[in-house]
């Protein structure tokens, strides 16, 4: 019997063990040690961004963002409903409203037809997601943005090593944000971080991450004595976490070179199986550098998703959709509102199916992955267009 091919297992590059040790040695667990200030340098190395901030989880960058731009409540701002529900609660929280846009048929990113028509007197800001890796069109994001006078914050957590138009991912709007989740590319279990690209945010968004207290310019030796500020949190990771990541920030580009290879298998086993009409490979835009964060296919239209899902595991193969749109959500339809009818983004969401990509998978893993998937679809198309399915 064949072995379970699981959907995600994290990779270790050997160096983590050793590095936590080394950050138990130093008797420093707490945050922004030794080992904090190398991943922030790595960071701002690695994506050009003025400043990086490490944070417990993308979701906490993101809440970082929220409080940074200082918006009224009431404010709106526009995002697609494709991603993940952080994404539209780190705004929430603040009173804001996510206004849920349309996305692109091609990369499935927010669409900047979609976004100029949402605009309103209360809009504030725009969040572009890059989803899977893959930039969204920033040139065309930030002349909307710069027309109207909005701040673009991106939501980055999936593209950590990639790029669009040259430029790294994270390092174009105002802020992004990052995360380094058990199920990324770059992982630490639980992070995230916030890169900021207006210098004119680094000293508030030190001062909300520690709580709202000047205790970064106490321990810098800048102030005698630190105290209440502002507003702010607890969005500090412990030097534990940050160890971690920085053996694996250290070898994002090996890591990256091995994903793209898994992607780019992929897309040629599964070729075949688009030309036969049976799915619909991922597309890349010739400007985008993609870190093959993940690889996913589109069903035919109105082929069972849930069932081929349920066959692939019944057989050993553990793929996975991905959201449930924002703007059908019962915090979507309490909190925020759609604008217009989001059929790309329906359409997408109930047919797509994301597959096994992990640094290790193997060949023969990712043959048998295909093959399973054409089997699973081949026979849901069959039961769909039976008598008995039609009539029913």
């Amino acid at each position: 019997m064949n072995a379970f091919i699981p959907f995600n297992r994290p990779f270790m590059t050997g160096k983590e063990l050793p590095y936590i040790a080394q950050a138990l040695a130093a008797s420093k667990l707490s945050g922004d040690g030794a080992f904090t200030t190398k991943c922030h340098q790595a960071l701002v190395s690695m994506t050009g961004s003025r400043r990086a901030l490490l944070t417990p989880s993308c979701t906490a960058a993101l809440e970082m963002a929220a409080l940074l731009l200082d918006f009224e409540p009431g404010d709106e701002v526009i995002m697609p409903s494709f991603t993940f529900v952080s994404t539209a609660n780190a705004f929430a929280m603040r009173g804001l409203v996510p206004v849920f846009v349309d996305i692109c048929p091609d990369t499935l990113n927010i669409d900047p037809r979609a976004i100029e028509p949402a605009i309103t007197s209360r809009t504030r800001c725009i969040v572009a997601v890059h989803y899977a890796g893959v930039g969204c069109d920033m040139a065309r994001i930030l002349a909307i943005a710069q027309r109207h006078g909005l701040a673009v914050v991106e939501d980055a957590a999936q593209a950590v090593g990639s790029r669009r138009d040259g430029h790294a991912l994270g390092s174009i709007g105002e802020l992004a944000a990052l995360s380094f989740h058990d199920t990324k590319n770059i992982s630490c279990g639980e992070g995230g971080a916030l890169l900021i690209n207006r210098p004119e945010l680094a000293d508030r968004a030190e001062i909300l991450r520690e709580k709202g207290t000047d205790r970064s310019r106490f321990l810098r030796g800048e102030v005698d004595k630190y105290t209440w500020q502002d507003i702010g949190s607890s969005f500090l990771p412990s030097e534990l976490q940050a160890a971690m990541l920085l053996a694996q920030l250290e070898e994002t580009v090996a890591i990256t070179r091995a994903r793209l290879g898994i992607w780019d298998r992929y897309q040629a086993l599964l070729q075949p199986l688009e030309a036969q009409g049976l799915l619909r490979r991922p597309r890349v835009p010739a400007d985008c550098e993609h870190n093959a964060h993940c690889y996913f296919v589109l069903l035919p239209p109105g082929i069972d998703r849930d069932a081929v899902l349920a066959q692939m595991r019944a057989e050993g193969v553990a793929a996975t959709f991905h959201y449930v749109p924002l703007h059908s959500a019962p915090g979507g339809l309490r909190f925020g509102r759609a604008h217009g009818g989001l059929e790309v983004t329906v359409d997408s969401a109930a047919r797509l199916v994301r597959l096994p990509l992990w640094v290790g998978l193997n060949e023969l893993q990712q043959s048998r992955i295909a093959d399973v998937l054409a089997a699973a679809i081949i026979r849901h198309l069959t039961v769909q267009s039976t008598p008995e399915s039609v009539s029913a």
